[in-house]
């Protein structure tokens, strides 16, 4: 079969869409004045950064004032916790996270630990990446200043109750942050109905382009500053704004809440028949996450007996584009921490394969992937002197 370019790392970011890029044309050069110039060119481009604080707005229910502009989900969340923490420090010195979290939040929280001697705790997951909602409860206490916990996991799809906790979090007087950057735009978020205090969002996971974000701070929250230097968005987070990304993040964000229906039920269908035939297919391997409480994008494998590096090589060569995990820690050879924390082994973990389905993904990607998946596992098990010590053992018994 000829070999073709498959994309399927879609959590690791998403192409920019046509209209996407029809929309942020002109500002990239006909419309460049300073948002912050009183003039003519200043105000053309402050009307179209007007728009699209509310185009992002109104994908997560929000009030166009509670949206405020960063460089990216990793921005945001180290503004929301660094900004919470500080802010706070007068009531207690105690955060809550999960140990499933993006490293962009794991790592923020080791920081204000080391560096600022604030107390983190760690939540367990269950074996579908669940957050143990019962050890929350039982750690929480009157010092505790946030609760920082992933809408959806990047790596293996599972979504969590977030209202749930949020409610958990306020009765203990917590904020309650989000880290919603692969939920937001791919399944319905309304921050009212969730009540969080703050969430983080980003345009290059939906189709928009990288290097824009934006943070989600209810009315009436206060945290500190993270980028100093000027007055923009509020005098909240300082630096000219990027037009033309925030211009095509919010085209992106319409165009994802009017798609949302058939977005959801499309990649859901691609996702379970990827899902059912790589299990059909091939005999010793796992599905990572919660089965049907997932993005409807995701779907998370592992294979045992092999490493899930061979596996992206040959997936390479066959012209198909996957990952292992995050794309934030795709250089490291260390196992996963979130396939760690669902309780895998290192063998399990090591031989994880994660393939995301997007907008432009179609049956054909898909028989193509099963036709070719089974052969490479094979592939790699013929090598692999685990495997060889499996089947003697199966022929001795």
């Amino acid at each position: 079969m000829e070999k073709r370019r498959l994309y399927m790392d879609y959590s690791a970011t998403t192409p920019v869409k046509k209209e996407v890029l029809d929309e942020m044309m002109p500002y990239l050069t006909d419309y460049f004045g300073n948002a912050s110039s009183f003039h003519l060119f200043g105000r053309e481009t402050k009307t179209a950064l007007d728009k699209a604080r509310k185009q992002i707005a109104s994908l997560v229910n929000a009030d166009p004032n509670e949206i405020f502009f960063t460089n990216g989900g990793t921005e945001s969340d180290n503004w929301a916790l660094q900004g919470a923490a500080f802010a706070r420090k007068n009531k207690g010195n105690h955060i809550i996270t999960s140990k499933i979290e993006h490293h962009a939040i794991l790592h923020t929280c080791e920081y204000l630990e080391k560096v600022h001697g604030f107390e983190v705790t760690y939540l367990d997951v269950d074996a579908d990446g669940i957050v143990d909602i019962e050890q929350l409860k039982r750690e929480i206490k009157d010092t505790t200043i946030l609760v920082s916990i992933m809408y959806a996991n990047n790596e293996i799809g599972t979504i969590q109750p977030i209202k749930e906790i949020t409610e958990i979090a306020h009765e203990h007087g917590a904020l309650m942050h989000t880290d919603a950057v692969q939920a937001a735009g791919n399944i319905p978020v309304d921050v009212k109905e969730l009540g969080v205090d703050l969430m983080s969002m980003s345009g290059h996971k939906i189709y928009g382009p990288k290097g824009i974000g934006s943070l989600y701070m209810k009315k009436g929250v206060r945290i500190q500053n993270l980028i100093h230097g000027g007055a923009q968005e509020r005098r909240k987070r300082a630096g000219t704004e990027n037009i033309p990304a925030i211009v095509g993040y919010g085209k992106a964000a319409e165009i994802a809440k009017g798609n949302m229906e058939s977005h959801i039920s499309e990649l859901t269908r691609l996702r379970n028949k990827l899902i059912d035939g790589v299990l059909e297919r091939i005999p010793h391997t796992r599905l990572n996450g919660h089965r049907t409480n997932r993005l409807p994008g995701n779907a998370n494998f592992s294979f045992e007996f092999i490493e899930g590096e061979g596996i992206l090589l040959l997936l390479d060569q066959l012209g198909i584009a996957a990952s292992s995990g995050s794309a934030c820690t795709s250089g490291s050879l260390d196992p996963s921490h979130v396939l760690m924390s669902i309780g895998l082994t290192h063998e399990w973990a090591h031989g994880s394969l994660r393939l995301t389905v997007g907008d432009f993904t179609t049956d054909d990607d898909i028989d193509y992937i099963l036709e070719n998946l089974p052969g490479v596992i094979e592939r790699l098990r013929s090598f692999s002197p685990l495997y060889q010590t499996y089947l003697k053992e199966q022929k001795n018994k």
